[in-house]
């Protein structure tokens, strides 16, 4: 499979190229540095992740010049209800991709020429910030599958089963799925381990974001004792991927971030010197890149 991810290196400096604020997951809060989005085939037999291209992040004009929102409170226009006449359906896959996504697609596209069909990929894991429609429509459009996260809170439906009656438009979406009671029909695996309950759901389900259904994965734990709950969604876009591979596949996706702390501890990610645009995008594929062929070949 193939796996994508940031990673936010800190500079003191002012003349690096590239130099911005980007949020560090570390310190959970922007910092002064470098950011590169790496595309590593993640090797599902050996559990170990192969970084393959790294791309520099470069903040564009636009995103720097976006003002912050106003919070100015405007009157609400009445207006009646129900959908307003003439209005259209819209087509959620025909969407318009962020510099970032565009970005990614161009990176996996250069990969797929590169690879020339030499590895067969079918899946991309990505975090949780890419679990939005535009996310999935980028990877459909050069033939993979996302699997991804969604916001605990994300107003899932069950489809619409019954159908209406006579001279009404079939209705789409069902009852909103409520995480503290997942239908048990959904229920796939339950397991006790130190006091701690887990239960995996799988459904596919309706999100009326997305332009497709989304084959979903809930894993609820639940402490016995306390009664304490929490839970994550995991999702893919291919509706046949059974839950352990979704989980599984989720999973390796932090293979990458064995990658990202090897280069900083032993390769020097966070202590090269260089300035310039071609300076800097070799230093970081050096150690990236070349640190993991030193580790590979003593495996």
């Amino acid at each position: 499979m193939l796996a994508g991810d940031e990673v936010v290196v800190s500079k003191a400096g002012k003349k690096t190229y590239g130099l911005d604020r980007f949020f560090s997951s570390l310190v959970s809060q922007p910092i002064s540095g470098l950011s590169f989005f790496t595309l590593s085939l993640v090797s599902v037999q050996q559990r170990h992740s192969f970084p393959i291209q790294i791309e520099q992040v470069i903040k564009s004009d636009v995103e720097k010049s976006i003002p912050l929102p106003s919070r100015e409170v405007k009157p609400k226009e009445k207006r009646q209800r129900g959908r307003p006449k003439g209005s259209k359906n819209q087509n959620k896959t025909q969407v318009v991709l962020t510099d970032e996504l565009l970005r990614i697609q161009q990176m996996i596209n250069s990969l797929f020429k590169l690879l020339a069909g030499f590895i067969p990929l079918t899946y991309l894991g990505l975090d949780g910030h890419f679990g939005n429609n535009n996310a999935l429509q980028m990877a459909r459009q050069v033939n993979l599958h996302i699997i991804s996260k969604l916001r605990q809170d994300s107003a899932l439906y069950i489809p619409a089963q019954k159908p209406e009656s006579q001279g009404r438009s079939r209705r789409k979406y069902g009852d909103k799925l409520d995480y503290r009671n997942l239908p048990d029909k959904y229920l796939c695996k339950t397991t006790i381990q130190d006091e701690i309950q887990s239960q995996i759901y799988q459904a596919t389900l309706l999100h009326k974001e997305f332009a497709q259904a989304l084959n979903v994965v809930s894993v609820v734990k639940t402490h016995l004792k306390t009664n304490t709950r929490s839970h994550v969604v995991l999702f893919s876009s291919d509706l046949e991927l059974s839950f352990e591979k979704i989980i599984d596949y989720y999973k390796l996706r932090f293979q990458i971030e064995f990658n990202f702390r090897d280069a900083k501890q032993f390769w020097g990610l966070e202590d090269f010197m260089n300035l310039s645009q071609t300076a800097v995008t070799n230093a970081a594929n050096k150690r990236l890149l070349y640190g993991e062929f030193i580790s590979s070949s003593s495996l």
